[in-house]
Order: structure tokens, then C-alpha cells, then sequence
């Protein structure tokens, strides 16, 4: 019952203020250090440090949704279910470490696609600017999605993006015009 009111007390605004800063930290910090961004960029795919953090998160985010959940069908399995979740989670770190980063990324990402839409449905019907999280949220779990099944894809993405300075800065930039966006909207709107 914890799970459920923490959940529901996650509210739009706190939800779009939050990703509004995800995207906009790294991104800042890209337009402000671009030499020290596109290394760091270019690491990160392969990164066991951020591989595992992101993954352990996402394991631990992941076990946190199921024991909330009320799954009369499986309720005599659910112990052996989490303890099956957190094996795959802390084995993918210790058995598939290649593209460690881009896996944990693609999981955070689908996660935290489930919390926008969660907290944008309520919003929906209060203003039409809660499309734009949704939308946002669907597009996390594409990426997420095209993560999981093709890992490497995001070290070529980012190897596009950081093969010339100007296509950092705009890419770059647009990230943190839509994060302002979200802060605003969540400050603001929301």
C-alpha cells in the first residue's frame, strides 16, 4: 500500500520538473564543456561504472514496481519471481557487461516512461500540455525499446552526434530548450 500512495503522490509537475533536469544537466554541461562532453559521451555505452549504477537502479526501481503490484495469480510466486527479477538484473551486470550502459539506459528509460504516462493521465483531461509528456514518455520507450534490442546503435547515435561541434551544440541545445521546457511546464503549467 506504500508503493501505491508513493506512486500516486508523484504528480505531474514533480514528474516533468524532474526529466526537465535529466535532460537538461548533461546537455548544459555539453554546451558549457563540449570537449570534455564528447568524451564522456563517448564512453558512456560502454561504461561499466554507469552501466552498472543504471542497471542496479533499474533492478531495483523494476522489484520495487512488482512487489506493489497485486497479482492474485501469481501471488505464491511472487517471492520467486523477485528473486528471478534480481538475479537477471545483478547477472546482466556480471555476465553481459558489453554495452552495459546503453542496457541499463534502455531499462531506466521504459521505467520511467510508465511513471509519466501514470502521472500525465491525470493531467490530460486539465490541460492539453500534458499531451507533450505523454508523447515525450512514448518516444522513451521506443528509444528504450531500440536500446534493448540493438545496444550499440546508441554508441553509433552518439558517434554521429559528437562527429562535429555544431551538431553537438544543436543537439545539445535542443535538449536543454526541451528541459527548460518541461521545468517550466512542471513550475508553471502543471
Amino acid at each position: 500500500m506504500l508503493g501505491a500512495t508513493i506512486e500516486m503522490n508523484l504528480k505531474l509537475s514533480m514528474v516533468s520538473v524532474l526529466v526537465g533536469v535529466v535532460l537538461f544537466a548533461p546537455h548544459a554541461f555539453g554546451l558549457a564543456k563540449p570537449v570534455k562532453f564528447v568524451d564522456s559521451a563517448r564512453k558512456f555505452p560502454r561504461s561499466l561504472v554507469v552501466g552498472w549504477s543504471l542497471m542496479l537502479l533499474a533492478t531495483a526501481w523494476f522489484l520495487f514496481n512488482l512487489s506493489e503490484e497485486s497479482i492474485a495469480d501469481f501471488a505464491a510466486y511472487k517471492n520467486f519471481l523477485m528473486l528471478g527479477f534480481a538475479a537477471i538484473g545483478i547477472g546482466s551486470c556480471v555476465f553481459v557487461p558489453d554495452f552495459l550502459g546503453a542496457r541499463g539506459l534502455a531499462v531506466v528509460l521504459l521505467l520511467l516512461a510508465k511513471v509519466m504516462v501514470d502521472a500525465g493521465r491525470a493531467g490530460l483531461s486539465h490541460t492539453a500540455w500534458a499531451f507533450f509528456i505523454q508523447v515525450l514518455a512514448y518516444c522513451f520507450v521506443v528509444v528504450g525499446i531500440w536500446l534493448t534490442i540493438s545496444p550499440w546503435r546508441l554508441r553509433d547515435w552518439i558517434e554521429w552526434v559528437t562527429s562535429t561541434p555544431g551538431r553537438t551544440k544543436f543537439v545539445c541545445g535542443f535538449n536543454v530548450a526541451v528541459g527548460l521546457l518541461l521545468c517550466g511546464l512542471g513550475l508553471i503549467i502543471f
